[in-house]
This record gives structure tokens, sequence and C-alpha cells, in this order.
């Protein structure tokens, strides 16, 4: 079946996300700089989360680029991912709120990690789908920049309760091997187009 309704799919869920992000923002009611300071955690939990859902919008739109069509395994695959990023605003928006409170750092880690997973599970299942010759699994290779960034969370997660700053800065550093668009996959559609 045709790739189309599955991606217009993903990127109204994903808009949908964005969308919840930004109303999670309550404007203060004091007209001065001190209370738009106070809103400092909110802002950066904001910022952080955008920037990972940009990245996964961007990424996944190259991700379908390299493949063809999809089968009913593929739209399960990637409704388990959108499940994990539909969590983000919430998680975002209690650690936020909660001043990045260990607890709360976590909770959000573990949300980014299940996400990483979910995406890495719905890239190996266009693998399984199209084949060790194809577009996406010349691109991918052996998956170790997804394997790097489970990785990375896992740390992040054994530090948050202890450490909930280191946490967020190896989730921005996550966030930075992935800004930008995937260059493997960039890297061969533009091969095969040359090509053609």
């Amino acid at each position: 079946m045709s790739k189309n309704r599955m991606e217009a799919f993903s990127d109204g869920v994903i808009a949908i996300v964005i969308t919840i992000m930004v109303l999670e923002m309550k404007v203060p009611h004091e007209a001065d700089v001190t209370s738009l300071f106070m809103l400092y955690p909110v802002f950066l939990s904001y910022i952080l989360s955008f920037l990972y859902v940009g990245i996964y919008w961007n990424n996944h739109h190259h991700l379908l680029h390299s493949v063809h069509n999809v089968d009913g395994k593929i739209l399960w695959a990637n409704l388990h991912w959108l499940f994990w990023v539909t969590l983000i605003p919430f998680a975002s928006g209690w650690m936020g709120e909660n001043h990045f409170a260990p607890t709360s750092v976590t909770v959000y880690g573990m949300v980014l990690l299940f996400s990483g997973i979910a995406y890495f599970v719905l890239v190996c299942t266009l693998i399984a789908r199209h084949g060790k010759e194809s577009h996406v699994s010349q691109a991918i290779g052996k998956g170790s920049k997804e394997k790097l960034s489970i990785s990375l969370y896992m740390l992040a997660l054994g530090s948050s309760l202890w450490q909930p700053y280191v946490a967020l800065v190896l989730y921005f550093v996550v966030a930075l091997l992935w800004i930008n668009p995937d260059p493997r996959i960039e890297k061969l559609l533009r091969s095969t187009q040359g090509e053609h």
C-alpha cells in the first residue's frame, strides 16, 4: 500500500503535538521581566521538546522518502512510535512546571528513550519489508547512530535522579546528533538521483 496516507497522518499528529506544547505555556499575569524569567524552566523544556519533535518530523520525512510502500506491520510500528511522541508534551510540561525535579527529568528521559527505541523499531520494520539491498537498509547500515542515541539515553536515565542537569545535557547531546536531517539517507538519495 502507498506510504502517503501514513506520512500525512504522522505529519498531522506531529503538528498537534507541537500545538499542545505551545498551548501548555501559560502567559504570566504580571507585565515585568521577572515574571518572564520565572518561566525559564517551562521555556527551556519547550525548546528541548520542540527540537526533538522537529528532529523526528524531519528525519521521519527523509526516512519515508527512502522507501516505496508500507504494510500493516509498518503502520503499527509507526503508530507505536507516534504513541511515545504524543507523550512528549506531558513529560515536557511536567518537567518544566517542576523546575527539572529529578523524577520529572527521569520520566522525560524515559519518554525520549522509548520514542527512540520505537523509531528504531520502525526503521528495522521498514528494512525488513524492503530488504537488505534497499535504500533504507543501505543508508542506515548497522544503525550505529541509533544505538549510540539509545546508549546516551540510558546513561542520562542513570544520572537523572541524582544529577538531573547532567541528564538534560545528555538529552541535548542526543538532539545535536540528529539535528541535521539524516545525512546517511540524504547522501544515498542524492547519489541515486544522480544516476538517473
